[in-house]
């Protein structure tokens, strides 16, 4: 493959084609560091031209391409296998701002840039970016829509996919397809634009994407509220969306728990409340009136629902910085997580109704099976998606907890099934669930999907092995 790797370097140039292992890893191991894999080489182009010069290249040897961006996934849909005969296409260096059209609400990113470099540029633009994710300061606009990511804000904004116009794409034989174009109605045809976003790399490149930009709210305020149950949470659900409506853009359920894992890792961590809680939720609200209105809202919310018992406390954040200090709380969740030790995740969604009696049953069943099974329940509960993680019980050491995950997944994952959920909301496929979803899709389903697969990527160049 020496001949191939030149001809990389013809392209790219030849510092930006690493096949030293002190370069590699980094882009080789997943962010849990449970998987490193092995590549040809990683390449680095800087323009959409040269990402088509290196997929034709990989054509003609016939060598597959695992497409990168921040490599923040949970799913390992961004590193290669163990076979070594991949590139890894790192997409890192197309990090620019193409466009800011400020009255078309729209703002033209290459694949590589930041979130929080885009969320930066919006703001410039005295314009909102509302796609948040914790990872939002290491991962790329190309892996958000690859994986078609979610986030805090789903509830008012959508999904990555919701909020993305038009995008670019390098095709498997290395093409390039402008669909650059920032319109809200364009009926002439299928949506190519969303066959690309969320296939996890598996069907093209995507080198950069028209995205949706909004108005800044005039005022936000964030509330924590304390509660009994999952049920109370979402009859508290119901009540903030008749009486905010389209201002309630947060709403994140945590079990106490959660919290006693932040307070036990975070010790400089502010907790609000003298007692402990079953539930809490963070809930704010972005205003486009002004900050008195949005207090009084979020006030009347409050006592409202104080009056109806729906929650039990609530501390209303009056500045910046205490509204950062409860979001904090929430953000926290997943890092003290890791500091207690190795643990089971899931990511699923789940019909909003559903949810509570989903907690409830899966719980239940979990204890059967596994006494003393600890879950660590958190999540976008205005749209649905649970982070329905599990530790190993007080007396059980983490690896044997991590043996049963098997067992452990099939009650969790038939569970959501029951319910009309999906057992990945957010985080993709990759290779950790290919197999998994085989389980809960319709033979006619996966074959649609394969077929699509098939007749876009024939060769099976594109980050094979993962999705489909």
């Amino acid at each position: 493959m020496s001949g191939f790797l030149d001809d990389c370097r013809r392209v790219v140039g030849a510092s930006r084609v690493l096949t030293d292992s002190a370069d590699t890893d980094p882009y080789l191991t997943d962010r849990r560091r449970r998987h490193t894999g092995k590549a040809l080489a990683v390449v680095q182009p800087a323009s959409t031209e040269e990402v088509a010069a290196i997929v034709r290249l990989c054509n003609t040897h016939l060598v597959p391409i695992v497409p990168q961006g921040g490599n923040t996934g949970l799913v390992l849909g961004s590193v290669p296998d163990d076979s070594g005969t991949a590139i890894v296409l790192s997409l890192a260096r197309m990090h620019r701002i193409r466009k800011v059209d400020a009255l078309n609400n729209t703002l033209t990113a290459e694949a590589g840039c930041i979130l929080q470099r885009v969320q930066q540029a919006a703001s410039e633009a005295h314009r909102l970016f509302p796609l948040s994710l914790a990872a939002e300061g290491s991962c790329t606009i190309g892996g958000n829509l690859a994986s078609n990511a979610g986030g805090t804000a789903v509830l008012r904004y959508g999904n990555a996919r919701e909020l993305c116009l038009g995008l670019e794409v390098v095709t498997p034989q290395g093409d390039i397809w402008d669909g650059l174009r920032g319109l809200r109605k364009d009926n002439t045809g299928y949506d190519l634009r969303d066959l690309y976003i969320g296939a996890e790399g598996t069907l093209g490149i995507i080198t950069a994407a028209v995205l949706k930009l909004f108005p800044q709210p005039k005022a936000q305020t964030t509330a924590l509220l304390a509660l009994d149950s999952p049920e109370h949470a979402l009859h508290l659900l119901a009540l903030a969306q008749m009486q905010c409506d389209t201002a309630l853009t947060g709403f994140e359920l945590m079990s106490d728990y959660c919290l006693q894992l932040v307070r036990r890792h975070f010790s400089q961590s502010v907790f609000p409340f003298a007692n402990a809680h079953a539930q809490y939720v963070l809930l704010e609200l972005s205003d486009t009136e002004s900050p008195e209105h949005a207090n009084a809202t979020i006030e009347k919310l409050v006592q409202d629902a104080l009056e109806q018992k729906l929650i039990q406390d609530a501390v209303i954040a009056t500045s910046l910085t205490q509204s950062q200090a409860l979001w904090d709380l929430r953000e926290a969740i997943p890092l003290a997580q890791a500091a207690e030790g190795q643990n089971i995740k899931h990511d699923v969604s789940l019909p909003i109704s559903a949810i509570a009696a989903f907690i409830r049953d899966t719980d239940r069943l979990l204890q059967d099976a596994f006494p003393g099974v600890q879950a660590v329940v958190f999540g976008h509960l205005g749209d649905g998606n649970l982070h329905y993680n599990l530790a190993p019980p007080t007396h059980e050491d983490a690896q044997s907890f991590l043996a049963k995950q098997a067992a452990i997944n099939r009650i969790v994952h038939d569970e959501v099934h029951r319910f009309g959920g999906s057992i990945s909301a957010e985080h993709g496929l990759g290779v950790l669930k290919r197999e998994e979803i085989l389980r809960y899709k319709s033979v006619v389903e996966m074959n649609l999907m394969r077929s699509v697969k098939r007749a876009l990527d024939p060769l099976n160049l594109m980050n094979p092995g993962k999705l489909v």
